[in-house]
């Protein structure tokens, strides 16, 4: 290989369930390894329960982080955020969060989305690491709208594993690589 050349960034997929500790796994290992790091937070607090885990998350997080929130649209906040604060590394938090805000304000477009999503990955405008729920370990949901959601965020899981170099499963706060 020339000297010269760089190394392609790394994907890394971070799944775990509800508060299994993928989200601190991924924070910690982004800032073992990266020097300018930047948090993409998909949530938004739309009430006091979530306001206080937003507020926890960026304690957590310290003042070493860049931070761009976003809803909605990732890509283009990963091409640019990563571009504008000069990051070597992006930890998305969380995927099923984004998932959500665009399946109930965009519905049919969550694919097309996603396809997005997997374009960037193919080449990456730095490292990312990508948090993301496993949803379907649980019980069948009772609602279309449920079924649907777990449907595309099982689908959405495999395409971004698919992608990523490394995946990582997180239980009781314990990574299992996967690949």
């Amino acid at each position: 290989m020339d000297g010269n050349a760089q190394l392609k960034p790394e994907v890394m997929l971070v799944l775990g369930g509800t508060r299994s500790g993928k989200s601190g796994w991924a924070r910690r290992y982004v800032e073992e390894r990266y020097h300018k790091p930047v948090f993409l937070a998909t949530a938004q607090a739309g009430d006091r329960e979530m306001e206080e885990r937003i507020a926890w998350h960026r304690r957590e997080r310290g003042s070493g982080w860049g931070l761009v929130e976003e809803p909605q649209e990732i890509v283009r906040a990963l091409t640019r955020g990563a571009g504008e604060l000069e990051a070597d590394a992006v930890l998305v938090d969380c995927l099923t969060m984004w998932l959500t805000n665009v399946l109930l304000t965009e519905g049919a477009a969550v694919e097309r989305r996603i396809d997005e999503l997997c374009r960037v990955l193919r080449q990456p405008p730095c490292s990312l690491v990508l948090v993301s729920n496993e949803v379907g370990m649980g019980i069948v949901p009772d609602s279309g709208l449920g079924r649907q959601f777990r449907d595309l965020a099982g689908m959405l899981n495999q395409r971004v594993a698919a992608l990523s170099e490394r995946v990582v499963f997180v239980a009781a706060g314990l990574p299992l690589v996967l690949k």
